[in-house]
């Protein structure tokens, strides 16, 4: 982990200029009531983000066509709620240095497309960097946190990602610390209830320091639309889904209700299989990751719709107990991950990683589950039924060993429910 300086809140010396009075205010009101919007993703958020399938080609028409998609396939009702853009959006800062969009993506302006996505009844994010510039070379807000939080709070933002590009190297890096929690509480100071997610990419170990500052956490960097693999950048990579499911060991005792990590967004609807879509839904869901869609909602194939919109795996995803799911057993390519649900219930999926299928017999009464975190544990001496989470159809009780056949890169997941709830 990186050694990082003593941190101490304090005005923001770009921010608080003499000519920007009512910025002066916001900061010196931070300073009194620092603290993250609380009540805001009490479980993980769900919804969609521009970056992973459109990058930087976005414009406002895109935008409008989307929210109308979540809309009308049902997302928006099977829980996605959050629309945001990501990195591109930007124009320049006007004379008050104030950010302004890309007049020619978003000539009705930002707060118009807001508005057109409140009215479908969605929530709206947006994008910005803690550097100078965003990873995509657009104005970054440090120097203009304030600035640039009452601006979107003024346009109606409800969601904020928050980048590391253009931060400094080496012992010239911008202090983490310092710099989400200058952006917390310019939010905060802001005065609208804003989601704040953090995207450093795990690099200070955020989930140590940023409970109190944000909602979310990135904990890798950028996630890619492959299995299991890296792809090199030069000084940075790219992680396939399994490569950053394995990142996320020694993380679940930092997540919980309003402070969540975040192995990225989904690739879901980019794999190239459908039992590779449905196990990386599957395991988000055990990591109680936030369900951020990153593929193109417009024209969505009907068996990656039913994937997304699945409501057993969408409930496990958002129970409200919100402890991350943990591996109980690992082999060879072979995994059986488990997670407690409230009222007794447990989640349990069987992995396949590996090109081959894989039966298993899983005897219930043999196996010794306990939640070392929470020290929680199924009661086997009393029954439980057991749901297959894809059909919604019930696959008998603990009361007998559960047959599992799972196909190659694919996945099996089923609840048992308490039978005495």
């Amino acid at each position: 982990m990186k050694t990082m300086g003593d941190h101490q809140l304090k005005t923001n010396r770009f921010n608080c200029l003499p000519e920007f009075c009512g910025v002066v205010l916001l900061c010196i009101v931070s300073i009194a009531n620092a603290q993250k919007m609380p009540g805001l993703a009490e479980t993980p958020p769900m919804g969609w983000n521009s970056w992973n399938h459109f990058g930087c080609n976005i414009d406002e028409e895109l935008i409008r066509q989307t929210a109308d998609a979540i809309v009308a396939t049902g997302l928006r009702d099977a829980g996605y709620e959050y629309l945001n853009l990501d990195d591109c959006w930007h124009g320049d800062r006007d004379e008050d240095g104030f950010i302004q969009p890309d007049a020619d993506r978003f000539p009705s302006g930002i707060k118009a497309l807001a508005d057109y996505v409140h009215e479908r009844g969605l929530k709206f994010g947006i994008y910005s960097d803690a550097g100078r510039t965003t990873c995509g070379g657009r104005p970054g807000s440090q120097g203009y946190e304030f600035q640039d939080a009452l601006q979107y709070a003024r346009w109606g933002v409800d969601y904020l990602k928050y980048d590391w590009c253009a931060t400094g190297e080496g012992a010239a890096q911008r202090n983490p610390i310092e710099a989400y929690t200058t952006m917390r509480d310019a939010l905060s100071a802001a005065g609208r209830p804003i989601v704040f997610s953090i995207c450093e990419w795990g690099d200070s170990e955020p989930w140590t320091w940023a409970t109190d500052i944000g909602h979310l956490w990135r904990t890798t960097g950028d996630i890619i639309n492959c299995w299991d693999c890296e792809i090199g950048h030069g000084n940075w990579s790219s992680w396939g889904i399994m490569r950053i499911l394995d990142m996320q060991d020694g993380l679940r005792q930092f997540a919980g209700p309003g402070h969540w990590n975040d192995p990225d967004m989904m690739e879901v609807g980019n794999l190239e299989s459908p039992g590779e879509n449905r196990a990386h839904f599957a395991m988000w869901a055990m990591l109680a990751a936030p369900l951020i869609i990153g593929t193109d909602v417009r024209d969505l194939n009907p068996e990656i719709l039913e994937i997304l919109t699945n409501p057993g795996i969408v409930a496990i995803d958002q129970d409200p107990l919100g402890i991350q799911g943990f591996a109980h057993r690992r082999e060879r390519d072979f995994e059986i991950w488990v997670r407690p649900l409230e009222d007794g219930d447990w989640a349990v999926a069987f992995l396949n990683r590996g090109d081959e299928s894989r039966r298993e017999s899983f005897d219930f009464a043999g196996e010794h589950i306990e939640d070392a975190l929470t020290g929680r544990r199924p009661d086997f001496g009393n029954e439980y039924q057991v749901i297959d989470l894809w059909t919604g159809d019930e696959a008998g009780s603990t009361r007998q060993p559960l047959a599992v056949t799972v196909g190659p890169r694919d996945v099996r997941i089923y609840q048992l429910e308490a039978s005495s709830k």
